[in-house]
């Protein structure tokens, strides 16, 4: 095992030595009172199976097959989802020639960052993750079930739905991808039409037909976002069948892998040989694991919140100096939009997850020693899922990558490390994805030009304002402030700038996601403005310096300066946390620790 590898999960098991066995105690104690049908009521029994077919309530009365629940975040807005609409049927189907019952235990609400981006409703979406958590654990709370299966892909539901099958660890669960929808246009040519737009060289219409062309279809959008960083991390905990996370939506394949991943569920239940809780499979090797293979990909910077708040939920703590270490034993091996030109389904056609595994076992930086839904240790994650005769199985192959300009090799990486920047100094603690910037790390200082809002600085942009190197401060986006959400409008304007010669960096409390792209951004800045972070005491003109080499981050003011300051007022806060149903939130966000805590309420202790 690579020595900072073994060196940063040795540390952070000695660091969660009493949260875990909290945790692994709790379980047991729902292990032992449940799951067992037989300690409900016959009222229970009766409204719990009153409206299953005569043979499932007869299976259900003997207490010795599987009764599974389902929750699923269907919708048909949101297009990664929408294929969930007929899984229910399919999995109640597959389940049943087991000789054991389905059920759908509930829905959880999805919502779509690419439509609200930019708009009131995003506010909510960093909440939505609790929200879904919640609302998972309501669904199960019922004691019926003896397993789960959880239907789930994009941004805040899959850490949402995971947070809550740990809550429920001593069930076992297993996670069904929908598969990405095909390939658009190129995402250089997107990219092309939106800086352009951004210019005002093109009109609405143009731009409308250019993301029209992109995001195109049922299935998950194929630039390598949140969405599909999730897909990849929980496949590589092991909560997944192997191979299944970008199997395209609409084919035989796909379909083939929701049946199995629905019976393999059933066998490992308490009431088999084979039974493997959750919290047996999440531990803080598996959690290690998927941190490595988010750096070696180069994903979405929302997980330096999301994997520390699914972590906390399996009483496991981990947080950014783990991000960053990892990330300098960490090769980067895959060059996909943002981080290239190249989509997710070009990933999977060189090989996609099965040499993923392979070269990062082989580099001995991933833990073996795990389990999976599927047994112990990922060697069964090294094969790929293919149909032979109509029966689905697993081959070895291939070998090594199909396409090296998407999937290199651990030994000839594109970069020596993960890309993955933890930058601190008086104002506080950032994260910074250098893996997509074209020249590597930055180191440069500018004045400061600070805005309360996106909104303010794309206006800003439009009326020429925006002259010369500048360090862009966007602030007031916090957990605490308005809900963290993402900030995507400042990244068109800011390329730009980028591309006329300017020097150009941001700074933010807010989040950028999955779509950090080149320009230098560091992100998450905790503590928030709102919450006495000295952020809110920069001025216009102020100096500051952004150095990723070094990871520093730093207000180039007198500190006797600093303690006269005032903290700045917030103007805009009050209005963003009223309207789009974001009045109801005030009490969650009041709670959210800050974002390298997970951004998360649902921990919150008095």
């Amino acid at each position: 095992m690579n020595s900072i590898v073994q060196e940063v999960t040795e540390r952070v098991i000695e660091r969660s030595k009493e949260t875990r066995q909290a945790y692994l105690n709790k379980v047991e104690r729902a292990r032992i009172k449940g799951p067992h049908r037989e300690v409900l009521s016959c009222g229970n029994l009766a409204h719990g199976y009153a409206a299953c077919a005569k043979h499932d309530k007869n299976t259900l009365k003997q207490f010795t097959k599987a009764n599974v629940g389902i929750i699923t975040s269907y919708n048909d807005m949101l297009s990664a989802h929408q294929p969930y609409e007929h899984y229910p049927k399919i999995i109640k189907e597959a389940i049943a020639e087991t000789g054991s019952v389905a059920q759908v235990a509930g829905g959880v609400p999805a919502m779509c960052d690419g439509v609200t981006q930019g708009q009131p409703g995003m506010d909510l979406s960093l909440l939505s993750r609790d929200v879904i958590a919640m609302a998972s654990c309501i669904g199960l709370s019922h004691n019926m079930f003896d397993g789960a299966l959880m239907l789930g892909i994009c941004d805040k539901i899959v850490p949402g739905l995971v947070m809550a099958s740990l809550s429920f660890g001593h069930l076992p669960f297993v996670f069904i991808p929908a598969g990405p929808m095909p390939s658009g246009i190129p995402n250089s040519e997107k990219t092309r039409v939106r800086m352009l737009y951004a210019e005002g060289k093109i009109g609405k219409e143009a731009l409308l037909e250019s993301e029209s062309a992109s995001y195109h279809s049922a299935g998950t959008c194929t630039f390598y976002g949140t969405a599909n960083s999730n897909q990849l991390v929980v496949e590589m905990m092991g909560l997944h069948l192997p191979g299944s996370s970008f199997v395209e939506t609409d084919s035989v394949l796909r379909h083939a892998l929701t049946r199995a991943a629905a019976k393999q569920v059933t066998r490992i239940t308490h009431l088999g040989n084979d039974y493997t809780p959750i919290s047996k499979i999440v531990d803080e090797k598996s959690v290690i694991n998927g941190i490595i293979s988010l750096l070696a990909t180069g994903g979405s910077t929302n997980h330096t919140m999301h994997l520390v708040a699914m972590a906390r939920a399996a009483g496991i703590i981990v947080d950014w100096n783990d991000f960053s270490d990892l990330s300098n034993a960490t090769p980067l091996m895959t060059r996909i939009y943002p981080n290239g030109t190249a989509d997710i389904n070009h990933f999977h056609q060189a090989g996609g997850m099965a040499v993923l595994f392979k070269e990062l076992l082989d580099a001995d930086i991933l833990h073996n020693d795990v389990h999976t839904v599927c047994g112990q240790g990922l060697e069964k994650y090294t094969k790929t899922p293919v149909l032979q005769d109509g029966e689905l199985v697993w081959v070895d192959e291939p070998t090594s990558s199909k396409d090296l300009t998407v999937i290199a090799s651990a030994k000839k990486p594109f970069k020596p490390n993960g890309g993955l920047q933890v930058l601190t100094g008086n104002l506080g603690r950032s994260v910074m994805k250098t893996s997509s910037l074209p020249e590597g790390d930055v180191n440069f200082t500018a004045p400061a030009k600070v805005f309360e809002s996106q909104h303010a600085l794309e206006e800003a942009f439009k009326q020429g304002e925006l002259e010369g190197d500048f360090v862009a401060v966007v602030r007031f986006q916090g957990p605490k402030a308005i809900g963290m959400p993402e900030l995507h409008k400042l990244t068109p304007p800011l390329g730009v700038l980028q591309d006329r010669g300017q020097k150009v960096a941001l700074v933010t409390d807010g989040r950028m996601s999955g779509a950090s792209g080149k320009v230098p951004a560091a992100i998450h800045m905790t503590p928030e403005a709102i919450d006495g972070g000295l952020i809110a005491k920069v001025k216009d003109g102020d100096m500051m310096l952004v150095d990723s080499a070094n990871g520093k981050v730093e207000l180039l003011v007198d500190q006797d300066e600093l303690d006269k300051r005032e903290a700045a007022i917030p103007q805009l806060v009050s209005q963003e946390r009223e309207g789009m149903g974001r009045e109801f939130f005030g009490s969650m966000r009041s709670r959210m620790t800050g974002a390298e805590e997970g951004a998360c309420c649902l921990f919150y202790q008095d």
